[in-house]
């Protein structure tokens, strides 16, 4: 690949996702303070750098991975990001998961000033991103899509264009209402196992192999049998992603009571302290409301 590439954001998921462009044989250019998170894409080969404009400066793809909406307008927007410093006609790909009114609204915005901007949330947590087996789903105009393609399929392995600028972000909101509810109703499976003594690993097995098994059980089994919550995809990030569905839902006019349910659940979570744990740390709160502690004993 003859591409240079700035990657902005290398936390949990763009760091594995830049390396994995690097070793796809980009050239990848990585800005995210602090300095230490870019330690494992120069060891693959990239190259980090002391500012966002020094990272975007002559770069064909601009590739965005920030936790919230407010971090990517000001990535884009700000006196010292993207739109300022990039040379137009570059290919913007914001892989963060924000609402899908502001990634509408920052389109029009890259448009006005030349850019190509196309959203491009992706689903699979870590252990997707440092296989490079992502599920990604692509907002913008098909030829811009077609121009990310190979970047897209060097960091994932399901690749969809799913409609105009914004539409990205409208599908990964539904993911992320399918993957909280799987994982409340997986958090509550396992306490309500628990509580009768049942063999918890081979119950899960013979779940996982009928109608209730899924991707979540066979991702997030081993967190809540061995209580290990390190932040594969954190609470507080799921927290953002239910605001975001319920809010726009309720501009659609339709309804998602057990998606409300559930973020009230993940906003609970939150509250408790549970922020920095992955998702699967609702079952805790399932404990917490069923008077167990930590363990499962009352």
């Amino acid at each position: 690949m003859s591409q240079t590439i700035a990657f902005i954001g290398l936390g949990i998921m763009g760091n594995p996702m830049a390396v994995n462009l690097q070793r796809a044989g980009f050239t990848v250019r990585g800005y995210n303070p602090p300095p230490a998170r870019t330690d494992a894409l120069v060891e693959a080969g990239g190259t980090a750098t002391d500012s966002l404009a020094e990272a975007v400066q002559g770069a064909d793809v601009v590739c965005v991975m920030v936790p919230d909406s407010p971090d990517v307008q000001d990535v884009l927007l700000s006196e010292d990001g993207v739109f300022a410093h990039a040379a137009p006609g570059t290919l913007v790909i914001d892989f963060s998961s924000i609402r899908p009114d502001v990634t509408t609204g920052l389109s029009k915005v890259a448009a006005e000033k030349g850019f190509r901007l196309i959203d491009a949330p992706v689903s699979g947590g870590e252990a997707g991103a440092k296989n490079a087996k992502l599920s990604i789903m692509v907002g913008g105009a098909a030829d811009d899509f077609a121009a990310a393609r190979p970047v897209l399929d060097a960091v994932g392995t399901t690749v969809v264009h799913v409609g105009p600028a914004g539409a990205g972000q409208t599908v990964k909101a539904a993911n992320q209402l399918i993957v909280a509810c799987n994982i409340e109703v997986l958090a509550e499976a396992v306490v309500f196992l628990q509580a009768y003594g049942v063999d918890l690993g081979a119950a899960l097995d013979v779940l996982g192999g009928g109608l209730a098994g899924s991707a979540v059980l066979q991702q997030k089994r081993g967190n809540m049998s061995q209580d290990s919550f390190e932040p594969g995809f954190r609470i507080d990030l799921h927290h953002k992603d239910m605001g975001i569905v319920t809010s726009a839902a309720r501009e659609a006019g339709v309804v998602i009571p057990l998606g409300a349910n559930v973020a009230q659940l993940m906003a609970s979570a939150r509250a408790n302290g549970d922020g920095s744990l992955d998702h699967s740390a609702l079952l805790r709160g399932v404990r917490r409301l069923s008077g167990l502690s930590e363990g499962g004993a009352e």
